[in-house]
C-alpha cells in the first residue's frame, strides 16, 4: 500500500482531470453553469380583508396573512431585497357558490393590486385567476350535482381576469385547469382592451398532496371531494406536454410548472420543447418541509434552500414562484 502511495504521478496511468475545476472558489464560480439571483424570485403575497392583519400561517412558518395597511412595509422590503415581481392571493370577507368575490372590482385583489401599483409602480403584480379562495365550498368554480361545470366556470373566470387588468395587474395567471380557459381569458381580456396584458397560464398543475399548506392560507380546502378531475395526474408526464401545447395555442404568453420539486422531468421536458419564459412553481409544502426540518435542526436550511432553487433553474426554469424567496435573496446577497 505504501508503495502505491509513494508511486509518483508518471507511474499513474492517463486520466481526466475534472477536479481542477474545482480547486478553488474562483475557480468554481468561473466555470459555474447555473446561477441563482434575487431576480430570478416571485414572491406569493396573501392579502387579507381587515385592517392590522399579519397573522403567520401555522403551516408555513415565516409567511403571513397580510391586510391591506401592512402591505406597503412588505413591499419596500421586496424592494430592498430586489425581488421583482409578486403573485397575489386574495382572502375574502365573504364568500358564495360562484366566487363573486374574485370577478368584485372592489374585490380585496383588486384593491391590492391599485395599492401596489400605487406605492411601488416597479413591483410586477401577478394575480392568481381561480374561485377556489372565494367559494363557500372550496372547489374552483360553479357546481353542478356536486361537480365542477367547466363551461360554467369559463365566464366567471374571464370576468376576473378582466377585472384584475383593469385594476393595473402586470399578468393574469390562471391555476383553475378548466379546459378552454386560455382562450376565453385571452379573448375577454382582448375585448375589454386589453391587449397587452399577458396570460402566464398554470399550463401543468398537478393534483398534488404538496399543497396542503397553502390551503391553510388561502382558505381554499374543498368541503368535500378533491381537485382531481381538473387538475393533473402525478403519474402522466405526457399528458403535460399537450396541456402545455393546448394553452400556448390558446394564446398563453408563459407557462407555470407547479408543483416544481417533484416534478422536475416535466419543467425539464417543458423547457426542452417549448420556447417560451417557465416558470416553476416551489410550492407550500415544498417549503414547509424544508423549514420544518430546518428548525429541527435536522438540515442546513440555507444550504438546501438555495441548492433545492437551484435545481429549478438547472431543470430549465426561468423564474421561480417561491416563498422561500425573502430568505434566500438575504442569503444571496450577504454571500
Amino acid at each position: 500500500m505504501s508503495a502505491l502511495v509513494d508511486a509518483p504521478a508518471a507511474a499513474l496511468p492517463a486520466f481526466a482531470r475534472t477536479r481542477r475545476l474545482r480547486r478553488s472558489p474562483a475557480i468554481r464560480s468561473f466555470v459555474r453553469e447555473h446561477d441563482l439571483q434575487a431576480t430570478d424570485f416571485v414572491y406569493p403575497i396573501f392579502v387579507a380583508e381587515g385592517e392590522d392583519i399579519r397573522q403567520e400561517i401555522a403551516s408555513m412558518p415565516g409567511q403571513y396573512q397580510l391586510s391591506l395597511d401592512n402591505l406597503r412595509a412588505e413591499l419596500d422590503e421586496l424592494n430592498e431585497l430586489e425581488i421583482p415581481a409578486v403573485l397575489l392571493f386574495g382572502i375574502p370577507a365573504h364568500k358564495d357558490a360562484i366566487g363573486s368575490g374574485a370577478f368584485d372590482d372592489e374585490g380585496i385583489v383588486q384593491r391590492a393590486v391599485r395599492l401596489i401599483k400605487e406605492h411601488s409602480p416597479e413591483t410586477l403584480v401577478i394575480t392568481d385567476v381561480c374561485a377556489c379562495e372565494y367559494t363557500d365550498h372550496g372547489h374552483c368554480g360553479v357546481l353542478i350535482d356536486g361537480e365542477v361545470d367547466n363551461d360554467r366556470t369559463l365566464p366567471l373566470l374571464a370576468r376576473t381576469a378582466v377585472s384584475h387588468a383593469a385594476a393595473g395587474a402586470d399578468i393574469v395567471a390562471p391555476s383553475d385547469m378548466m379546459d378552454g380557459r386560455v382562450a376565453v381569458l385571452r379573448a375577454a381580456l382582448d375585448e375589454a382592451g386589453f391587449t397587452g396584458v399577458p396570460v402566464m397560464s398554470y399550463a401543468a398543475k398537478y393534483a398534488s398532496a404538496y399543497y396542503g399548506p397553502f390551503r391553510d392560507a388561502a382558505g381554499s380546502t374543498p368541503s368535500f371531494g378533491d381537485r382531481r378531475s381538473h387538475q393533473m395526474d402525478p403519474a402522466n408526464a405526457r399528458e403535460a406536454m399537450r396541456e402545455i401545447e393546448i394553452d400556448l395555442a390558446e394564446g398563453a404568453d408563459l407557462i407555470i410548472v407547479k408543483p416544481a420539486l417533484s416534478y422536475l422531468d416535466i419543467v425539464r421536458a417543458a423547457a426542452d420543447r417549448f420556447d417560451v419564459p417557465l416558470t416553476a412553481y416551489n410550492v407550500s409544502g415544498e417549503y414547509a418541509m424544508i423549514k420544518a426540518a430546518g428548525q429541527l435542526g435536522w438540515i442546513d436550511e440555507r444550504r438546501v434552500t438555495l441548492e433545492t432553487l437551484l435545481s429549478m433553474k438547472r431543470a430549465g426554469a426561468s423564474r421561480i414562484i417561491t416563498y422561500h424567496a425573502k430568505d434566500a435573496a438575504r442569503w444571496l446577497r450577504d454571500g
